[in-house]
């Protein structure tokens, strides 16, 4: 049957459809990673960013198709991970962007909404690379846009949108060569595709299973006892952010203040580019909602009851009146430091160089822009650095940087733990801010990292021949050394790394590389290189047998 439109009920059944498509298939995706690392994780990114929406969409009742863009919006904004899931993020923003103010999307509609999509996600990114998720991306809209007006029928349309999407995906290996010579196409690409083949699937009438675990929160509720809560005036304590889809002027930024005002009390405002973030006191959250959504969509959405919080307070200190627990908030400290980490050992070696906030993650997991945004919070200072130690966790860093408005956020560029360490070292609390941050992005510079894990597959990378069970010595650029021992392949790296101007090797062993095999390593390369200064530490990592370091 012919169909003209897409109402909100469909359109949600096909986002989730989407979404659980990427579910079934991520593990397959992740093996599309260029590199056969046992950690490839494309599709584990792409698949936790679209659930982190897909919970929010599934919770609806009997959506509109504004309900649907700010779920599919916000959702993906705070669970997106890596470089794929920020890109599929951006591209779900710009596209509810151009539906929200919509009952229904027909050809012309979804044609300008991929546009704004790749517009948006494009912007995101600060050096964009043909050949990846945002190539398909492209040429799904340019499809789109070329036969919006000719074919009116949704059905016709999708599938001949989605046919030259994936004639982009088969040709991304001829735009990276990479690609071409490990024999595969771009994953996250391939995971935007399976994303709106299973959407089209479900507009299809396919049967599909669309049940989701979706965590849900635990509520506490203290116990009671004979407290007033009388001198609690406004009892809600209300956090978003809005992501303005307009002009925000000064005269609507002070009616919009006033109004808040009116309801509310202790309130701060902070508007920034397309961005203003509040905190206010009120009885009324629903009605500060409300009045926000007029200026954009909303994120970060956060009620506290402080009446709840001011008994369990009194309780715990029942020997204090009510009119002594209100306590003024603890003053932001001049610098706060978060790093990426993975392993016990690593991880002890950020606290030592005065990390305040670690996040887990890394080449195994990749922590989500929602993470980013918890750990700003926690360290509470006026100056705070992220430490990504991971390419794949930049523009997750970054894009929570956008999103904080009551702090200076900087976010170093650092690709490996090594550069992190390196970033720390190179910091001091007695210089100012920028300062700290171009020594920081200086001292990275000057690290080369190389690590040591084994191929899952057979493949070509670099012109290196791998079989599966393989050791790579994988560098900043690519594959630096194959072999069947850490050892040697230790050392042959490392004769690519280490020239006239290096003066240390630092080497952290993994949780599967011994004290015993380490000082053996150290010994080989003490010998190997007699004019540098060799060192071991424990990182404790997983999967990557020794991760080191020229300096």
């Amino acid at each position: 049957m012919e169909c003209y439109t897409i109402d909100a009920r469909l359109l949600q059944k096909m986002f989730l459809a989407g979404a659980k498509n990427l579910e079934v298939k991520k593990n397959w995706i992740n093996e599309l990673n260029v590199f056969p690392v046992p950690d490839g994780d494309t599709g584990t990114n792409m698949t936790l960013t679209i659930m982190s929406a897909a919970g929010e969409v599934a919770r609806l009742g009997e959506p509109t198709i504004d309900d649907l863009a700010k779920a599919v919006a916000s959702g993906s904004l705070r669970g997106a991970r890596g470089n794929s899931g920020v890109i599929l993020s951006q591209l779900f923003r710009g596209f509810t962007k151009a539906i929200r103010d919509h009952e229904e999307l027909d050809t012309v509609l979804i044609a300008e909404a991929t546009t704004k999509a790749v517009e948006t996600a494009y912007k995101a990114v600060m050096k964009p690379k043909e050949g990846t998720i945002l190539t398909v991306a492209k040429a799904l809209s340019d499809e789109a846009v070329r036969i919006a007006e000719e074919t009116t029928e949704i059905g016709a349309f999708l599938t001949a949108v989605i046919k030259r999407g994936n004639e982009a995906l088969a040709n991304t290996p001829e735009l990276l060569p990479v690609l071409k010579e490990a024999g595969v196409v771009d994953s996250g690409g391939q995971g935007l595709m399976v994303v709106l083949e299973g959407a089209l699937d479900a507009f299809n009438g396919k049967e599909i299973d669309l049940t989701f675990e979706i965590p849900q929160t635990e509520v506490k509720v203290p116990a009671r006892g004979e407290i007033s809560t009388d001198d609690i005036k406004f009892g809600y304590c209300t956090e978003f952010i809005i992501l303005l889809d307009k002009p925000f002027p000064e005269s609507e930024e002070m009616e919009f203040k006033s109004f808040l005002t009116s309801i509310g009390d202790s309130l701060v405002l902070v508007a920034m580019d397309d961005i203003v973030k509040v905190h206010v006191h009120t009885n009324h959250p629903g009605q500060a909602f409300e009045r926000a959504l007029t200026y954009g969509q909303l994120t970060r959405m956060k009620i506290d009851n402080m009446r709840e919080e001011h008994r369990e307070t009194l309780f715990r200190m029942s020997e204090k009146k009510a009119t002594e627990e209100k306590k003024e908030p603890a003053p932001r400290k001049k610098y706060g430091f978060i790093s990426v980490t993975i392993g016990s050992g690593m991880s002890e070696i950020f606290k030592g160089l005065g990390v305040d906030y670690l996040i887990e993650g890394g080449q195994t997991m990749n922590p989500s822009t929602d993470d980013m945004l918890k750990a700003i919070e926690a360290v509470h200072a006026e100056h705070v650095f992220i430490l990504p130690n991971n390419k794949n966790v930049i523009l997750a860093a970054s894009q929570a940087k956008e999103l904080t408005t009551d702090c200076q956020v900087y976010v170093v560029p650092t690709k490996t733990v090594p550069q992190g360490i390196s970033a720390m070292l190179s910091c001091s609390a007695e210089r100012a801010p920028e300062d700290n941050f171009a020594d920081m992005e200086a001292a990275i510079s000057t690290v080369k990292t190389g690590e040591i894990t084994y191929a899952v597959r057979d493949t070509t990378i670099d012109g290196y021949p791998i079989k599966k069970g393989d050791l790579m010595g994988i560098g900043d650029e690519g594959i630096l050394a194959v072999g069947a021992d850490v050892r040697t392949v230790a050392l042959e790296m490392l004769g690519k790394m280490v020239d006239d101007e290096s003066g240390l090797v630092s080497i952290y062993n993994g949780a599967d590389f011994g004290e015993e095999e380490t000082e053996e390593l150290t010994a080989a390369v003490e010998e190997a290189f007699p004019d540098v200064d060799v060192e071991a530490n424990f990182g404790g990592q997983p999967i990557y047998y020794c991760i080191l370091s020229v300096e």
